[in-house]
């Protein structure tokens, strides 16, 4: 009876264990999901920035050369862009400070409640 009791234990024991490493697991798929999606948006930025540059550049060539409404024309597209490109470095950056640091905090969490549990003897 006493044996069956412990392999019961042990049994519930392990079947925990086994849901701890799956809320673990769980919580650092949707970081590193999230790390994902940021670091993707700081790239896309960055792409942006570099056309942004152009178009600044293009536009100061334009307008030393000439001044007529092209000038104008290509500052406006340049300035969208420099727009387009902080609104997601912002985001991207938004992003990786949700994600990170990839801990299992709530599994975690719930490890330390139970281990306290057990040593302080409440079921």
């Amino acid at each position: 009876m006493l044996t069956r009791a412990a392999e019961r234990v042990a049994e519930h024991a392990k079947r925990f264990v086994q849901l701890e490493v799956e809320l673990a697991a769980i919580e650092l798929r949707r970081k590193v999901a999230a790390l994902g999606i940021g670091l993707a948006m700081l790239v896309a930025g960055a792409i942006f920035g570099l056309f942004a540059l152009g178009f600044a550049l293009s536009a100061a060539a334009a307008g030393f050369a000439t001044f007529l409404p092209t000038w104008v024309a290509l500052l406006i597209v340049a300035g969208g862009l420099v727009l387009l490109t902080g609104g997601l470095v912002a985001a991207g950056v938004a992003a990786l400070k949700k994600a990170t640091p990839p801990v299992p905090e709530l599994a975690l969490r719930e490890a330390k409640l139970t281990k306290e549990a057990l040593k302080n003897g409440a079921g």
